[in-house]
């Protein structure tokens, strides 16, 4: 079965799937450049509003494909990394859909996503220490980033496993969802019902004020942001509606 990352539109929604059935979907050289490539046409598509990420059943990332990572150095490093780095520095909404193990490189995959949500077979478990490998592709920044410094080291220097539902409790996923791949299509959906180019700018400010250390801060990013919002043909389309929509109750 062919390595690949599928890419099917819906109603604004790309999923795309990570595929290489033989090592568990394994993140390898070819796989991350198809994900780079398949995220690159997704931005340039006017037609696409939000992007779910998933895995061929029954995993999600199996991490790293360990034969390449034997004799790595940091120029192939990069090439394996940068589909997560593709990812997280996606322009539009993303949502991983765990719908199985998310293991090492596979976490990374996960926690790039804005949101995660995670099926009910969905283990996440960091291994790179246990394989005597340093965490790498940004890993030690996004975990602490979403869970914090103690829970963060829990899964990484204690080696702590989790499930779907003990994810939920510690802040990794967002919510369980029995049917996870529809779950995130229908989320990503009020997404990419947006204007685009509100979606994108509202992406980047979230970003930008999130390592900000007062609100003054985020009011000065915002103020430019909304005025130039209150302008745009859209909102100005959207607040008639409003309007017209009051004074005929």
């Amino acid at each position: 079965m062919a390595t690949d990352v599928r890419t099917e539109i819906t109603d604004r929604v790309a999923v795309l799937t990570v595929s290489n059935p033989e090592r568990r979907n394994a993140m390898n050289l070819e796989l991350s450049g198809k994900l780079v490539a398949a995220l690159e046409r997704c931005a340039d598509d006017d037609g696409v509003g939000g992007v779910v990420i998933t895995g061929e059943d029954p995993a999600f990332c199996a991490g790293g494909d360990l034969g390449e990572l034997a004799d790595a150095d940091p120029a192939v490093l990069r090439r394996v990394y940068s589909g997560f780095l593709a990812v997280a520095e996606f322009p539009l909404p993303t949502i991983a859909a765990v719908n199985g193990a998310a293991v090492g490189a596979g976490l990374n995959l996960a926690l790039a996503c804005d949101v995660r949500l995670a099926g009910p077979r969905a283990k996440f478990d960091a291994r790179f220490l246990q394989l005597g490998l340093h965490p790498g592709g940004g890993y030690t920044w996004m975990a602490q980033r979403v869970l914090g410094y103690q829970r963060a080291a829990a899964l990484t220097l204690f080696g702590e496993v989790v499930d779907a539902e003990e994810a939920v409790r510690i802040g990794l996923v967002h919510r369980v969802a029995e049917d996870v791949r529809a779950a995130a299509v229908e989320m990503a959906a009020r997404a990419a019902g947006l204007p685009r180019d509100l979606a994108v700018t509202t992406k980047s400010t979230m970003r930008l004020t999130s390592a900000m250390s007062t609100q003054e801060q985020a009011v000065e990013v915002e103020v430019r942001a909304q005025a130039a919002s209150v302008h745009s043909a859209e909102f100005q389309k959207r607040l008639a509606a409003l309007q017209e929509s009051i004074r005929s109750r």
